[in-house]
């Protein structure tokens, strides 16, 4: 017989442990079910482990720069405490037990193991079944996604995990793929003298973002010893047990000691029993609603949704389904200025649409850039003050539709940016704010100025 509870959240993720948790504490009988570790991808191989990697490497570079400003330093990177760190301080040695114990201690009842609907507002782990009376929230997450190049599978190449988890670094890296997770290990990796090839099948590297951005990007992880090989297709992988030869369209080669394949994410919807309730198991994504429903007594949060893989858009749509579930007020799911940072140095901050998206959307547009070494701060900042700040702007309606800020602090600054994108706020009005001086974010007043 099924077991009767208020909730089943199905992979406690950043998205599913902040439903669970919060449902929990309002005092509904909630089961929160993980295979693996509870608080997902982020707390243990991706945003917190990866961005303390990015600032010891950061801090290496930082002193590299001395020379150009105060005086001389020496640098001698040691890899060591940066794994330590990440062992004992972010992922306590990839135990999540501090993670369940909140949970439980919030009234949740924890189930770890693979959770299969069994149709509406049932779910099935082990020989455990639940149902749910008020329903499920999906949040399993996804995964990286492998390409079917020849001679990969079977090789002991690396995704983001092993990236993360390493207590050694290799002589030599080649990375696949030219996105965010991609371009961040890599200039983690060079900054610690590992020596770095990325091989991106498209054109220019973050081809989702800016053109600008793209060649920002490739100008600094050059000046950092990087290999950037675009417009280059892996056709054939091969490894003879102490290195990996990728082979390129054209009859070019590239080796390295490591292989990072980081080529995007995927879900993996084909054994959650989506078909039990009327949907396609083989879906890209868990197709949702703007409360995040995705059927009768069915939700889903977090990158199962494809709405991103960002933490924060997790945490958002978190908050949405919670309030669904317990009856709440709330504004519906709102993606128009949907914030991304790659962390590389600069940093490369972005909000709502590129340029191209807005146009191809039927958007007049009007784009200005402003290069940040030709503002007041960026001429202070000396090295290192590479980075610009992007403005799309609808001239029919006066707003801006999308930003992007890189430089110094990028994520930073573009919060002002998302404010605006979101609150559609008149592009008259910001231009007669007033702008700290000098800081980075009083680019955005010359850019505005180029505007017109």
């Amino acid at each position: 017989m099924a077991e009767q509870v208020d909730v089943v959240v199905v992979g406690l993720g950043v998205g599913g442990e902040e439903v669970a948790g919060k449902l929990a504490a309002a005092g509904l009988s909630v089961v929160g079910i993980e295979h693996n570790l509870v608080g997902g991808e982020c707390p243990y191989w991706g945003c917190i482990p990866s961005k303390m990697m990015i600032r010891a490497a950061n801090a290496l570079t930082e002193a590299r720069r001395v020379e150009g400003l105060a005086g001389r330093a020496e640098v001698h990177p040691d890899w060591a405490p940066v794994a330590k760190r990440i062992r004992e301080e972010a992922t306590d040695n990839w135990d999540d037990k501090v993670a369940v114990d909140r949970f439980t201690g919030k009234g949740g009842r924890f189930v770890r193991g693979y959770g299969t609907l069994t149709g509406p507002g049932r779910v099935q782990v082990g020989d455990d079944v639940f149902e749910a009376r008020r329903g499920v929230v999906v949040g399993t997450g996804t995964s990286a996604a492998i390409p079917p190049i020849e001679g990969l599978a079977g090789t002991p190449y690396w995704t983001n995990r092993e990236a993360i988890e390493t207590e050694t670094l290799p002589a030599s890296l080649v990375v696949l793929g030219g996105g965010a997770i991609g371009l961040e290990l890599a200039q983690v990796f060079a900054r610690f003298g590992v020596r770095v090839t990325i091989v991106e099948a498209l054109d220019r590297l973050l081809a989702m973002e800016e053109p600008e951005s793209s060649k920002l990007a490739a100008e600094v992880l050059g000046a950092d010893g990087i290999e950037i090989r675009s417009g280059a297709k892996a056709e054939r992988i091969s490894h003879d047990g102490g290195e990996f030869t990728v082979h390129l369209s054209g009859g070019d080669a590239v080796s390295g000691e490591k292989l990072l394949v980081a080529t995007g994410r995927r879900a993996q919807l084909g054994d959650l029993g989506l078909d039990t309730v009327g949907l396609d198991p083989k879906a890209r994504t868990l197709e949702v609603d703007d409360r995040l429903r995705a059927g009768d007594k069915l939700w889903g949060v977090g990158d199962v949704t494809g709405h991103g893989a960002f933490t924060h858009v997790a945490m958002y749509q978190a908050g949405i389904v919670i309030r669904d579930i317990l009856g709440q007020e709330g504004p519906p799911a709102d993606y128009r200025a949907l914030p991304r940072v790659t962390f590389t140095d600069p940093e490369i901050g972005a909000v709502g649409l590129t340029e191209q998206q807005a146009r191809e959307r039927g958007v007049t547009v009007r784009a200005s850039v402003s290069p940040l070494p030709e503002s007041s701060r960026g001429w202070i900042h000396k090295v290192g003050n590479e980075g610009f700040i992007k403005l799309v702007a609808d001239t029919d309606r006066g707003v801006l539709v999308g930003a992007t800020s890189a430089g110094p602090m990028g994520g930073e600054v573009l919060s002002g940016l998302a404010v605006a994108v979101h609150g559609e706020v008149p592009i008259e009005r910001l231009r007669h704010m007033i702008y700290a001086y000098p800081t980075f974010h009083r680019a955005i007043e010359d850019a505005l100025a180029r505007l017109s």
